[in-house]
């Protein structure tokens, strides 16, 4: 079966100094789960087995058992070109997500072009109870639609998550700095009015500041707008 054959190939890549970094950067996952193959090496295989044609068997067989098989799922849908296809396969697929590496580097290109569908997922995404199906609907918002089809709407659906995740707080916090980045004076009045928990209020600040993206001005004003109580 495919499956067999996919976790062969992830065997033979292994790399032991790779796997301990991996151990320590996605601690909320068992390191026995991690075999330590390099990303370059897994896009490589998702592009070869993304052209079987019973690549099915491998996407259905939910949950994987190694953190890798979860990397090359998503790196398998990213690359899929048709919508209804990829966004189902998409919306099966992230319940089984346990890991803020996977969430975030499934980023399928055909969404730019479907942006209507995807936005009604990304409602349905924002509901749940898990944490990497809204952490990935965030990603989508930040990824697709702080530009052209931005709206103060969004912000304000973002904004009203509450949650004592840290990995979904951290995303709603590079969120926010995102937006302050590329939607400054629709963004602000959430930092202003304080529409975020007291963490998530302080860490878009620090990320805002951070970014070189953000003028001197607005960093020093972004400063004084720090919550200590």
């Amino acid at each position: 079966m495919i499956t067999s054959e996919v976790l062969e190939e992830l065997k033979k890549l292994h790399d032991d100094g790779y796997r301990e970094m991996q151990i320590t950067i996605i601690p909320n996952i068992d390191e026995n789960a991690i075999i330590g193959v390099r990303t370059p090496a897994l896009r490589a295989l998702a592009k070869e087995f993304s052209k079987r044609e019973d690549i099915s068997i491998f996407l259905n067989d939910l949950p994987h058992k190694y953190f890798e098989e979860n990397q090359l799922h998503s790196f398998i849908l990213s690359t899929m070109k048709d919508m209804d296809t990829c966004v189902r396969l998409v919306d099966e697929f992230l319940p089984y997500v346990d890991n803020w590496a996977t969430c975030d580097q499934l980023s399928p290109k055909v969404f730019k072009k479907n942006k209507a569908t995807l936005l009604e997922y990304i409602d349905k995404w924002l509901k749940s109870d898990q944490i990497y199906v809204k952490r990935f609907a965030i990603g989508m918002l930040m990824e697709h639609f702080l530009n052209e089809d931005f709206k103060t709407s969004y912000l304000t659906k973002v904004a009203k998550i509450r949650s004592s995740e840290y990995y979904l707080n951290m995303m709603i916090a590079w969120y926010f700095a995102t937006a302050l980045a590329k939607q400054y004076d629709s963004t602000l009045p959430f930092i202003e009015q304080q529409k975020l928990d007291k963490w998530t209020h302080n860490k878009t600040i620090q990320k805002a500041v951070e970014s070189y993206r953000i003028t001197p001005e607005q960093k020093a004003y972004l400063k004084t707008l720090k919550r200590k109580t």
